[in-house]
């Protein structure tokens, strides 16, 4: 296949575009604004690949997108462009509306017309892949209760709301003009490449610093951890064997309240990293509680038995053994964060909470 991966340079699509390349036969577009979090770097290892190429454009962009299509001919879009910083989008909710609305309005209107002219083969293969979050549900609070696919929405934040109005705009495609869509809703993500504001990276980084380590509230924030490389196996089997007009959703099965992420990242950090800075006699004693985040969700939790049941797919790593390799990674690779932190001091933009 010929794929066109939006948001391609973050987190998430980075991972997404380097397991395409390393393990199938299939060939990569990625285009990305390459805003703050976007980070070619991360894409270092298959940068020279013959099957991966790289455009920088805005989803809003609609006569580049145009372009794009006419001169790449896809065979599948997996759209992971996106604004996704909930404190970011209390802050500032504009780029929010624009990114995740009103750009996904574009690349869906883009593909439609694409799609219409394609001969009918190619047309029946056609495939758009909207990968999105389980925030759009909002809060199960303190109940033992999982996020379904038939949940009803209820976001909390600016950024889920906006996350919740792209979903609509995909389904609504796929019931008025038969757009052959795929939405996919995923629990929290962590590993390796993950943007250093982000919780998991900011404790590791702020922790190897001596610097506080803030916990919102009073931690019992609870989220369902998924390891990003089995995120990227799991969007791949979507796009490649999901049905269409279907919703997955794809979650970890690895409950853990914010605070019980710190702690371990702590205990990592005192096995791997015993030598600690100045004045630091346990990492533990960083832990400092800060005011909580407005519209702070308390519990996300997702049922994924229906991927399993139908595609497959399960989780490869516990999060005992997801988190150690994530912590590994960033202790062995400073070249690729140290930057990212230059950068984000010189902004005075470091410091906050994933």
């Amino acid at each position: 296949m010929r794929i066109l991966i939006t948001g391609g340079a973050g987190f998430i699509g980075s991972a997404v575009v380097r397991y395409i390349i390393n393990h199938t036969q299939d060939s990569v577009l990625n285009i990305d604004k390459l805003t703050y979090a976007g980070n070619l770097t991360s894409l270092d290892s298959i940068n020279n690949n013959p099957r991966y190429s790289f455009k920088q454009l805005d989803i809003c962009n609609q006569a580049g997108l145009k372009q794009v299509f006419t001169e790449y001919q896809p065979d599948a879009v997996m759209h992971l462009a996106a604004e996704s910083h909930v404190d970011r989008a209390i802050d500032a909710p504009a780029a929010f509306i624009q990114t995740n609305i009103v750009g996904t309005y574009t690349l869906l209107e883009v593909a439609r017309q694409y799609w219409q002219t394609l001969e009918r083969d190619k047309k029946l293969a056609f495939r758009f892949h909207h990968i999105s979050t389980d925030e759009v549900y909002g809060d199960l609070g303190g109940t033992d209760e999982l996020f379904t696919e038939t949940t009803a929405y209820a976001p909390s934040s600016p950024y889920s709301a906006s996350k919740a109005s792209s979903d609509h705009l995909v389904r609504a495609w796929y019931r008025t003009y038969g757009l052959p869509t795929l939405i996919t809703n995923c629990s929290n993500n962590y590993g390796p490449y993950h943007f250093p504001e982000k919780l998991i990276p900011l404790m590791i980084l702020n922790a190897l610093k001596g610097f506080p380590l803030p916990v919102y509230g009073d931690g019992s924030q609870i989220r369902d951890w998924l390891f990003v490389e089995d995120h990227a196996r799991a969007l791949y089997a979507v796009i490649t064997q999901g049905k269409i007009g279907e919703t997955y959703n794809i979650g970890g099965y690895n409950e853990k309240t914010n605070l019980e992420v710190v702690q371990t990242i702590c205990g990592l950090l005192e096995e791997l990293v015993p030598n600690k800075p100045d004045g630091v006699k346990s990492y533990k004693d960083l832990i400092h509680y800060v005011k909580d985040r407005p519209g702070h969700d308390l519990r996300y939790a997702i049922d994924a038995s229906k991927i399993t049941r139908e595609l497959g797919w399960r989780p490869q790593e516990t999060f005992e053994s997801g988190i150690r390799k994530t912590v590994a990674w960033y202790l062995q690779n400073e070249a690729w964060w140290h930057p990212i932190l230059e950068g984000l001091y010189k902004k005075n933009d470091y410091g906050r909470l994933g």
